[in-house]
Parts: C-alpha cells; structure tokens; sequence
C-alpha cells in the first residue's frame, strides 16, 4: 500500500512541474505575441530614402536568360 501512495505522489508532482512549465511557456509565448504584434519592419523608408531597385521594361527573352544565367 505504501509503494502505491508514493508512486501516486510522485506522479502528481510531475504533473504539476509539467503543467506549471507548459503555463509558463504558453504565457511567455503570448507576452511576445503581444510585444511584436504591431511591429512594422516594412514601412515606408523616411527621409532622403533612394530606391534601390529599378526594373526596366526587358523583353522576355531578356529576362529568362537572366533567370537560366543567375538562377533568379
């Protein structure tokens, strides 16, 4: 009977270490959610900003050798 009562009360307190743990990482997990959820890395440059990329109008035989060439 003792060895049963102290399995039992080893399985409980796994249990609880378990749950507590998955608490803590599900909260964890929604308080950084939360902070970078309305990050923007993609806004409008500001400033004196130069565009870097400018496509030109090439013809398409232009372009898919470029594409076979580079692996674009």
């Amino acid at each position: 009977m003792k060895p049963a009562l102290l399995l039992i009360k080893d399985a409980l307190k796994i249990f609880i270490i378990f749950t507590a743990c998955t608490l803590l990482f599900y909260f964890g997990l929604r308080a950084m959610h939360a902070e970078y959820q309305d990050y923007h890395r993609y806004d409008p440059p500001e400033g004196r900003a130069v565009k870097v990329f400018n496509q030109e109008d090439q013809d398409w035989m232009e372009r898919l050798s470029i594409f076979f060439r580079l692996g674009e």
